[in-house]
């Protein structure tokens, strides 16, 4: 990281950059082997008193010290994605939303208050996609009242890591004591290659609807009411797939009705996103989890889709593996706050 103009390290930034991405060098420490020096690139959200706040790409708070800064200047966004689809935050934004509706939705100015008796946080909380028509300290009362109403808790959904995220949403709600509980990773992808795996996807079954089956191995349902149904069955062009259980088969968990394998893809013009993908724990590592996204990825290709989307949890290390060898790459993260 280069920090220099003629063999100097210097601080150009000022309070008028708070917003933008920004590079900078602070002094950890020092002793016998020298100074310590940590380096942090991220959005400058706050410059208040003495410390300036910056949010990197996964979201994560770094507060520096303005005595401790020894070099720091304004950097370019990050570059543009060499591989899979280009998409900007705004579009993968709507079209994530679209996918999975909620049952209840009021506006905010352009933030839209959601919910869907507390199925999901995604259907649950607050999509801020722009500017709530009030103060963020009245639009923020008003969503705390609109979820309280409803006997759910109020939970505001941000995104960090790309041009036009929310990276100072996210500072003021931490400053207010709103605390992320859930990060997840927005992955992208060219739904082409997907579609030429080779996988097994002879047993998997497509269907319009979601059954009894289905929602027996999907594990977020628990108890399923209507509103359930609504937020699965919601979305431009909805598909289901199913890998019917057999208890003979060696590995299979012999539990009757209940499919070894399911998955869900809803079609969005150019984009197919897929959601909802498990196996039986007994059968995993079996492919199952790519012959039901490839049958799910042709059947979108026969729509018309080119490109891929899915969310996954940044704690969740397999399924993240597994997408990584599917060719996924981060596009953005975004953030469930809750007010405590």
């Amino acid at each position: 990281m280069e920090f220099t103009a003629g063999g100097r390290l210097e601080v150009r930034l000022t309070r008028a950059d708070v917003g933008k991405r920004v590079s900078v060098r602070q002094l950890t420490g020092s002793g016998a082997g020298g100074e310590k020096f940590t380096d942090t690139v991220g959005v400058l959200t706050s410059w208040d008193g003495d410390v300036l706040l910056i949010t990197r790409r996964t979201g994560e708070s770094v507060r520096v010290p303005e005595a401790a800064l020894v070099a720091g200047k304004v950097v370019p966004a990050a570059p543009a994605r060499r591989r899979g689809p280009s998409a900007s935050f705004e579009e993968l934004a709507g079209v994530c939303a679209r996918s999975w509706q909620p049952v209840e939705s009021e506006l905010l100015g352009e933030w839209r208050l959601r919910a869907a008796s507390g199925f999901t946080r995604r259907a649950n909380s607050v999509l801020p996609l722009g500017d709530p028509g009030v103060e963020l300290d009245e639009a923020l009362t008003r969503v705390r009242r609109w979820y309280e109403e409803r006997g759910l808790p109020p939970y505001v959904q941000t995104a960090t890591g790309a041009e036009g995220t929310q990276e100072r949403l996210c500072a003021e709600l931490e400053r207010r004591g709103w605390r992320s509980e859930v990060t997840a990773e927005v992955r992208i992808a060219a739904l082409a290659p997907l579609g030429d795996r080779d996988a097994e996807v002879s047993r998997v079954v497509l269907s319009r609807g979601v059954d009894e089956a289905w929602l027996r191995r999907y594990q977020r349902s628990g108890v399923p009411g209507p509103h359930v149904l609504h937020v699965l069955n919601s979305g431009p062009s909805v598909w289901f797939a199913t890998v019917p259980g057999e208890p003979g088969e060696p590995g299979g968990s012999g539990e009757p009705g209940v499919p070894a394998a399911i998955g869900r893809c809803v079609v969005d013009g150019r984009w197919a996103g897929f959601m909802a993908v498990e196996v039986d724990p007994a059968r995993r590592r079996q492919g199952l989890a790519t012959a039901v996204m490839t049958a799910l990825a042709r059947r979108a290709l026969e729509e018309g889709a080119s490109a891929a989307w899915l969310q996954v949890e940044s704690d969740n290390d397999g399924a993240r593996a597994l997408y990584d060898a599917m060719g996924f790459t981060v596009h953005h993260r975004y953030h469930h706050f809750r007010s405590l």
